[in-house]
């Protein structure tokens, strides 16, 4: 993630990261289903493996909002025995879960065959999609009305009163705000959701005693500060 927030640094157009955006992508489902990748390079169908042994179609996209589309090898989705579509959210620099299903509860939300490819477009699954995530959070504080979860990937949550709130930075920076917690990094660079999710994290665990876990958020920091 490190990595492609520093190519959006650089200018390029998060739609033309296409392969960095599907390995990242691939990793993170694999994490999520406690998997493996596919043992080869261009696995028939399927790109992970889950520990129980479902072949797993992953798909990731940089297009926010409703627009857009995913698209699968309709000659090759026998294959599949679950679809996971992830979303790289550029103004969270987070991943988001789409979609997470088996097979069976996928087909009919895909048109076509029409040239050999079966078409789900992002707008049948937005309006669907579970607002939580797969991943065990690593810390978790709660203040007021709010609990703040800082997940494995470096994912900010940020729910009050039990409802999951999205977008998180305009929370964490009033939150910060608040706290009394700088916006900027060293460099003089305003830090991005995570960053800014893990200051907020600390400052309320001092507040309230409860316990997080120093050396993840550290090492967060120094990769983000490199």
């Amino acid at each position: 993630m490190s990595w492609f927030e520093r190519e959006l640094s650089w200018g390029v157009p998060p739609t033309e990261l296409r392969h960095l955006c599907g390995r990242i992508g691939e990793l993170y489902a694999a994490l999520i289903t406690n998997g493996q990748m596919a043992t080869e390079v261009n696995q028939k169908g399927y790109d992970v493996v889950s520990e129980t042994g479902e072949r797993i179609s992953v798909k990731t996209t940089a297009m926010m909002g409703m627009t857009g589309h995913v698209a699968f090898n309709s000659r090759s989705l026998e294959f599949v025995d679950r679809v996971i579509v992830l979303r790289m959210n550029t103004e969270e620099m987070q991943v988001e879960t789409l979609l997470n299903a088996p097979i069976s509860d996928v087909l009919p939300l895909l048109s076509g065959p029409s040239e050999g490819k079966r078409i789900l477009t992002l707008g049948r699954i937005v309006d669907r999609r579970k607002v939580r995530s797969d991943i065990a959070p690593v810390n978790e504080v709660s203040i007021d009305r709010y609990t703040l979860r800082e997940l494995e990937t470096g994912t900010i949550e940020v729910q009050q009163d039990g409802v999951l709130l999205t977008p998180v930075k305009p929370v964490l920076r009033e939150l910060a705000i608040r706290f009394n917690v700088s916006l900027i990094n060293g460099k003089g660079n305003e830090f991005n959701t995570r960053q800014l999710g893990t200051q907020v994290i600390r400052a309320v665990a001092a507040l309230t005693g409860e316990r997080i876990v120093p050396d993840y958020a550290a090492g967060l920091d120094s990769e983000d500060e490199s």
